[in-house]
């Protein structure tokens, strides 16, 4: 059963070991942060202002915490405006490939319904990342368009009518 939690500042610690541990791991999908970003000077300034975006009502960030409490990924709604919001998500690579970015994708697609009266979310990502389209899919997303993201490839995506709960994936998609 995983959970997801709200942002807050407690989490930074845990936050920061979790980005540390996964940086080479998400860097081969996605462009690195950067030193600055590691350090805890860095994190601690980003952390800040991911709470303040967040405050205002901009984006709603959330981390993923496994049986065990730990923290095992991130899922984000980002520029809520008119009803919707662009969904961002990362897996550290100790849980990938066993249903936890799927899971928390759901759990995210009904709290931005019923907690943040969203109605709609886009998410874009690489053409190659068939992982994360995987996901997308299985949470009922419908693939809208070709696009480019961080110069390469891409694939953008839209889920409407939130509170519709897709189908479970079959036994030989899980």
């Amino acid at each position: 059963m995983l959970t997801l939690e709200r942002l807050r500042a407690d989490h930074a610690d845990a936050l920061l070991a979790f980005e540390r541990e996964n940086r080479a791991y998400f860097a081969r999908t996605v462009p690195d942060r950067g030193d600055a970003f590691f350090t805890a000077e860095g994190f601690a300034e980003r952390l800040r202002a991911l709470l303040a975006e967040q405050h205002a009502g901009v984006c709603r960030f959330h981390v993923v915490l496994d049986e065990e409490g730990n923290l095992v990924g991130r899922v984000n709604l980002l520029d809520l405006a008119d009803g919707c919001a662009e969904l961002g998500y990362r897996v550290g690579e100790r849980a990938a490939g066993r249903g936890v970015a799927t899971a928390a994708v759901a759990q995210v697609c009904r709290l931005a319904a019923s907690d943040y009266g969203l109605t709609s979310l886009t998410a874009v990502t690489h053409l190659d990342n068939r992982a994360s389209m995987t996901v997308l899919a299985r949470n009922g997303f419908t693939r809208v368009e070709d696009t480019t993201v961080d110069g390469r490839p891409g694939v953008r995506f839209v889920r409407r009518n939130l509170d519709f709960a897709p189908p479970a994936p079959s036994a030989n998609e899980s």
